[in-house]
């Protein structure tokens, strides 16, 4: 997008997508091209439990973290407009799915699983690939996860050789084809 252009965010944009897509990392450089607030599903999350994700599945396990999730992501959603970043297996959920449309615009951050591995491999962040083997798990739950998230409102294809910031111009410029949603300022 050319530089100096303006935006107005008519409804919160919400990324979706596997972990180690760079929801977080491209909502944060998204919303700053855009000049709107950036949020995290996960970090809410983590600040109104005080404690971390890991330790929410490990105490109450993963359907009562996911009732809390969209809890959390219906509250951000009545919020300013703004970018949200929400969690891997969130978008999963029919209500969720439901509610973002509703209130919002999906963009799934569509990554191969190659680079996924490469980006969450070694890291111990990850509740669900705390297994025996976690390259297959994750194969596993892309090849689940994949058809949900081509539900999307809008497809945003992640490449190896892109920055964080070319990643946010690639959704910046799919979301200027949207008046419905981002309308430039003059």
């Amino acid at each position: 997008m050319a530089a100096g252009k303006r935006w107005k965010l008519k409804k919160t944009i919400v990324l979706v997508g596997m972990m180690g897509a760079g929801k977080t990392a491209v909502g944060r450089a998204l919303a700053a091209r855009l000049g709107v607030p950036f949020l995290d599903s996960d970090v809410e999350i983590e600040k109104a439990a005080n404690m971390t994700i890991a330790e929410i599945f490990q105490r109450d396990g993963e359907q009562f973290f996911r009732a809390r999730e969209s809890e959390v992501i219906d509250r951000l959603l009545d919020a300013t407009p703004a970018i949200l970043s929400v969690g891997g297996g969130a978008f999963l959920a029919q209500r969720n799915r439901e509610m973002i449309a509703r209130k919002g615009l999906s963009v799934w951050l569509d990554a191969e699983l190659d680079l996924l591995w490469s980006r969450v491999k070694g890291k111990n962040t990850r509740p669900l690939l705390r297994t025996a083997h976690p390259r297959e798990t994750l194969r596993e739950l892309y090849e689940a996860r994949v058809p949900l998230y081509a539900l999307a409102d809008v497809r945003v294809e992640a490449h190896r050789d892109y920055a964080i910031d070319d990643m946010a111009a690639q959704v910046e410029a799919a979301l200027a084809a949207r008046p419905d949603i981002l309308e430039e300022v003059k």
